[in-house]
């Protein structure tokens, strides 16, 4: 069981081999880096590639860790007691599975994503190092062990908004997806758009990097929306002249697709202000 990419996804070689180190070593892959650069896309194509069902645990601030083994809906339980009904006779009815217990449970090997694990308590990682581990659990209430029919490849992200306990760390084999450079852009936007004028899409690049390295700049436009802005690029036609910043504002053309804050566009106008009186 080997990772070598997809048709629709350009992994560099590091990235190949971290997927496949970490299947080998059976340990989850955690995968870090900017906001936009393929994470959660990365676990759809390995499930893809390999021929596996993903099953995806999307993490939130209000996540706790139980959540993805199981839940007791001990209120539902109690209501239907007091209407007198048969179903509270088996505490199973009342137990709903987390994405842990359907990876565990599968009678095949799955993918199991947790995307954005950094956006939970910092306490949520600790409270899944025995679960992902030993891959098992117990359920108290049914006092029953679940366990692994088939050890998951586990894929975990992070956005990096927050550190990740050494313990945590430890258990996992880490991976850092980088920006990826002009040439490699310029694959993974062609592997969305074929065909795309060349002329177009290096004037484009050329354009997307320029605003991307502009010094100050708060959020720097990642791989999904320099896609987005070239989908728009695309679909209107535009001509690669047509690219030239607005000497008034120093702004591209459709700005919105890479700035999403005022703070940048107004630096850009800062900019086109300080270049208009100097010049």
């Amino acid at each position: 069981m080997k990772f070598s990419g997809t048709a629709d996804y350009v992994a560099d070689k590091d990235l190949m081999i971290a997927v496949n180190a970490a299947i080998r070593l059976e340990r989850p892959l955690l995968v870090k880096g900017e906001p936009g650069t393929g994470k959660t896309e990365l676990a759809r194509q390995v499930a893809t590639a390999l021929g596996l069902e993903l099953i995806e645990w999307n993490v939130k601030s209000t996540t706790k860790a139980q959540q993805g083994l199981y839940e007791y809906d001990v209120v539902t339980r109690l209501r239907d007691s007091q209407l007198g009904d048969d179903r509270v006779n088996d505490v199973r009815n009342y137990i709903r599975k987390g994405k842990l217990w359907q990876a565990f449970e599968a009678q095949r090997k799955t993918v199991l994503l947790i995307d954005e694990i950094d956006k939970a308590d910092i306490e949520f990682p600790n409270d899944l190092l025995q679960e992902l581990d030993r891959m098992e659990f117990h359920v108290y209430e049914t006092s029953e062990t679940v366990s692994a029919a088939n050890r998951p490849i586990v894929i975990i992200t992070s956005n990096n908004e927050k550190e990740l306990p050494d313990a945590f760390l430890r258990r996992c084999f880490f991976h850092y997806i980088r920006f990826p450079d002009a040439e490699t852009l310029a694959r993974i936007v062609e592997v969305h758009y074929p065909g795309i004028r060349k002329s177009l899409l290096s004037a484009a690049l050329s354009a997307f990097f320029d605003i991307r390295e502009t010094p100050g700049l708060k959020k720097r436009p990642s791989t999904s929306e320099a896609l987005d802005w070239i989908r728009l690029l695309v679909a209107d036609d535009v001509e690669p002249a047509d690219l030239r910043t607005d000497p008034k504002t120093m702004l591209p053309k459709l700005y919105g697709a890479l700035l999403k804050n005022e703070q940048d566009v107004h630096l850009f106008e800062r900019l086109a202000f300080m270049a208009r009186r100097d010049g």
